[in-house]
């Protein structure tokens, strides 16, 4: 039997004890909870045996759990957490289909708020209006396998900046580079202003008018909609312009740079997770994915 201590510690390094046994808490009622739905329905009614009766599982959640964050951190074949925990292939790839989808579900971490959590962009704003917390977003690609020549829409996966098949992730992070929100991704194809508008990002702006976002060069668009909101880049003086009027352009782009690079320093948290280095996986559980990684990294920022 394998020790689930030293296989959380040794190979899944991004998590202490107190939080892994906090995650076990957390997540046993839902799986449990999902557990009886799929049997009340396979079933037609209510059960017929006392509780307990019948086979037990073979892989139990803690050791769900652990398969299901090392698979996360390592990218270690299915096959091979298989040996690990003495059972199938196809048990690992079930138990961590249920856990990356209760990881997912979560959301993201508040600091010094523990009951509370962050799941959607609006959750996320009135946050920030009510802490009055200036907000860094940004979109980070991640790298898929390239669709079938037969399927359509696979232009829509190419990104003319990576030159590669990608998706993209939007991601919100506070001054102190802790991941406060990320969204559903979108093909790679798509653009970064784009991708936050269809999340709703306008309507958020209007209903909490105090938030200010600090954004990057791509989201010009954004900030000439919601002027005094979202904050990008000053614009390079015209040439011929005076010394000292392109002396101070550099100074607060630099100074706009330096509270932006937060969000940086959180997208680079989430790449050191090797699932998100390269996506070899189905592409419609790359989502999931992401989100499940953001919540656990936000758990770990959030206490720091």
């Amino acid at each position: 039997m394998v020790n689930r201590a030293v296989l959380a510690h040794r190979l899944f390094t991004g998590l202490s004890r107190r939080h892994l046994a906090c995650l076990v808490e957390e997540l046993a009622v839902p799986w449990q909870a999902g557990v009886e739905g799929r049997r009340y329905a396979a079933r037609g009614g209510a059960r017929k045996r006392a509780a307990g009766a019948g086979a037990r599982h073979q892989l139990v959640f803690v050791d769900r759990l652990v398969a299901t964050l090392i698979h996360l951190r390592h990218d270690l074949p299915h096959s091979v957490l298989g040996l690990l925990f003495g059972v199938d292939r196809s048990t690992i790839t079930r138990a961590i289909t249920e856990i990356r989808t209760l990881l997912a579900e979560r959301g993201c971490a508040v600091p010094d708020r523990p009951d509370l959590r962050l799941r959607t962009l609006a959750d996320v704003f009135a946050y920030a209006q009510a802490e009055n917390i200036e907000l860094r977003l940004d979109a980070t690609e991640i790298q898929v396998r390239r669709p079938p020549a037969s399927r359509g829409g696979r232009r829509a996966f190419v990104s003319g900046k990576k030159k590669q098949n990608t998706m993209k992730a939007t991601v919100i992070a506070d001054w102190r580079g802790r991941t406060l929100w990320t969204d559903a991704l979108r093909p790679g194809r798509m653009h970064d202003a784009t991708a936050a508008r269809n999340e709703g990002i306008a309507v958020c702006f209007q209903h909490f008018p105090d938030v200010e976002v600090l954004l990057d060069d791509g989201y010009l668009g954004l900030s000439r909609d919601h002027r005094g909101q979202a904050i990008t880049p000053p614009r390079k003086p015209r040439p011929g312009a005076l010394p000292g009027r392109v002396q101070q352009w550099q100074r607060d782009r630099h100074e706009h740079s330096s509270d932006r690079i937060t969000v940086e320093h959180a997208l680079a948290d989430h790449k050191r997770w090797k699932q998100l280095t390269r996506w070899t996986h189905r592409r419609d559980r790359l989502p999931d994915t992401y989100r499940a990684i953001a919540g656990l990294v936000s758990d770990r920022t959030a206490t720091a």
